[in-house]
Parts: C-alpha cells; structure tokens; sequence
C-alpha cells in the first residue's frame, strides 16, 4: 500500500459520466481517494451516501473526492443517479489503479478466500504527496474520519 509522505501516483481513468481524467488534473486541492468494493451494496451505499451527507463541508474545505471501484461506467452512473452522489466516482476494470495503491488484496468470506478491494482511502495534499491513509475503512465513520484530517 501506498505511504503517507509519498507522491501520490498520477493515473487516468474514465469517470462515471464517460470522461477521462487524471489524478494530476487536481493538483492544488486536497483529493481523497477511496477505493471500494461494489456499487449499490450496503456498505458502499452506506460509505457513499456519508459523504454525500457531509458534501457542503468538503466543498467548503476545497477537497476533491474520488470514489474508485471495478465497476463499470455504467454502473457508477446509476449508482449515482440512485444516491444523488455529488462527487465522481471512477472506473478500473482492469484493476490497474485499485492494485498500484494497494487496494487488491487477499479477502475472506464465509470460509472461502479470494482477491479483492478492500476498502481504503487516501487523503492527497494539494502538492500531490500522501498526507494520511486508512488501510481499512468503517463505511459508517468514513467520512467523519476524512473530515478529521482535512486543512479547515
């Protein structure tokens, strides 16, 4: 997994609206990046609809968020448009983005194992540095946490 105090790896993926973009096209604002497993499960809908509750701070704050999963442009689109998310969510189907931050690790459910995303975020300053990482995220605290640690 990516470092705190390390630079943040630049990458460019398609957004939910079909548009590409760059990690670096947000150099100068804070960005939390968050990987997560699924749209439309319940603790993804749980992480995403939190940080939608507390979007006016994070706008007041001048954060960038980008929500990153496998899912396809599609489905971020409708999960979108389901929750009202007012922040853009990303795709890597090829796990490209999600395995560079560490992201795709070993996973355990009901006795079997598997790879997978799990959930984790990363708070970039405005110079495109790690300023603080949560390996794993409690989707209900999430976006309290973020806040906690964003310049006022």
């Amino acid at each position: 997994m990516i470092a705190e105090g390390e630079m943040a790896p630049d990458f460019e993926l398609e957004t939910d609206g079909g548009e590409s973009v760059r990690l670096s096209d947000y150099r100068g604002k804070p960005v939390i990046l968050y990987f997560y497993p699924r749209d439309n499960t319940p603790g993804c809908t749980k992480e995403a609809c939190a940080i939608r509750d507390a979007w006016g701070e994070f706008e007041r704050r001048g954060a960038v968020v980008l929500g990153v999963s496998a899912d396809s442009v599609s489905s971020h689109e409708r999960f979108k448009a389901k929750y009202r998310l007012p922040f853009t969510l990303l795709s890597d189907p090829e796990h490209e983005v999600i395995e560079r931050y560490g992201a795709w690790q070993p996973r355990h459910f009901a006795g079997k194992s598997f790879l997978g995303i799990v959930r984790s975020t990363f708070l970039i300053d405005a110079e495109g540095k790690i300023a603080k990482v949560w390996p794993k995220v409690d989707p209900a605290k999430h976006a309290d946490w973020v806040l906690a640690e964003l310049p006022e």
